[in-house]
């Protein structure tokens, strides 16, 4: 249901929000409204020289990140790449405890210690953000595999980039969950692009996950990564699948980042036309559009929006009060007993 400051739910038109409801749409669409305000904001935070260091932005690509939360249960687990602040806040993080840490506050979701790269919140089902390309989808498979030894019936997600499956844990990953069956999802977001380098000039094949999905006896599943409804159903189908202990899937998301792989990146080895094209392929563009034509209220969807800003305009300024983080605290956290004494 829809906060009260962000307006209520309106009639709908008969038959037109089919098997997924108002209720779960205007979820995904507050979703993807969040993940493009929240970093927009830290772009704008970054050029005001408050963010320190890089990031990578998933401008263009929320509607993978809000089509998986949407369909995750509470205990699902995330697993993320350097381009994981989309997928951590879709998962409940609050605004002002990612921006903290982006601009390394004591406010931050780790203290202000982790960065960009490294955002965690197991209380949230957040594993972990993975700066070593392919480093995550092994650790993915070792949480899968102790649901599947404990017979519990959370399922573990790894989101990673399409430069990823030419990774060689890509693979030992893939064959490693066929074999034992584990409830795990992989989930490629195709952007075209492996940091600067068009994904189809160094792949063998034109779908870099898709068309490998048969190697491991895994059937081949391609979903618009722009449009939230089908990512939303076909997680719900990989979801039901891992729960029911037949083994993991293999999704490729074909989307696109509208900015450069890092904040280094101005991105001019695109083709000219290419950024405008996908621009309007935009998936917030293309989610406001069918809510319209579900009959949704645009008062509706305005509340929304202005929700939103206030709440990222509120955590932007908490953030900007908060101190950096003490100095004591630089030794924890540091190894598994939290401290670094056991190592002298």
């Amino acid at each position: 249901m829809l906060d009260k400051a962000q307006g209520t739910k309106s009639e709908t038109k008969p038959g037109l929000n089919d098997d997924i409801g108002e209720d779960k749409r205007l979820e995904m669409y507050r979703l993807q409204v969040l993940l493009r305000e929240a970093e927009q904001r830290a772009f704008d935070l970054f050029l005001q020289n408050l963010v320190k260091g890089t990031s990578h932005l998933s401008l263009g690509q929320e509607a993978v990140a809000a089509g998986f939360a949407a369909a995750m249960k509470p205990g699902d687990l995330s697993f993320c790449t350097y381009r994981g602040h989309a997928h951590t806040l879709a998962r409940g993080v609050p605004v002002e405890q990612v921006l903290g840490e982006l601009m390394g506050r004591d406010n931050g979701l780790m203290r202000g210690k982790g960065g960009s790269m490294h955002l965690t919140s197991v209380e949230h089902g957040v594993m972990g953000s993975y700066a070593i390309i392919g480093a995550h989808l092994p650790i993915a498979c070792g949480a899968a595999w102790r649901a599947q030894y404990k017979g519990q019936d959370d399922v573990s997600v790894c989101f990673f980039g399409d430069g990823t499956t030419n990774i060689g844990a890509f693979h030992e990953a893939l064959n490693f969950a066929a074999v034992w069956k584990l409830p795990v999802i992989f989930v490629c977001e195709n952007n075209h692009y492996m940091e600067y380098t068009p994904i189809a000039d160094v792949t063998a094949v034109p779908h870099p996950a898709a068309d490998r999905a048969a190697a491991y006896g895994l059937p081949r599943i391609i979903v618009d990564g722009n449009d939230a409804d089908e990512v939303y159903r076909t997680a719900q189908e990989a979801f039901a699948k891992a729960r029911r202990g037949e083994g993991p899937s293999l999704i490729e998301c074909i989307t696109y980042r509208h900015s450069g792989h890092s904040r280094a990146d101005p991105a001019k080895y695109r083709p000219e036309g290419e950024l405008e094209r996908w621009k309007e392929r935009d998936p917030i563009k293309i989610y406001r559009a069918r809510l319209l034509e579900f009959g949704i209220d645009p008062e509706v969807m305005k509340g929304i929006d202005e929700g939103i800003k206030r709440e990222v305009d509120e955590a932007t300024e908490k953030c900007k009060a908060s101190p950096p983080p003490p100095l004591d605290i630089i030794h924890t956290d540091v190894y598994a007993d939290g401290g670094f004494a056991w190592r002298n």
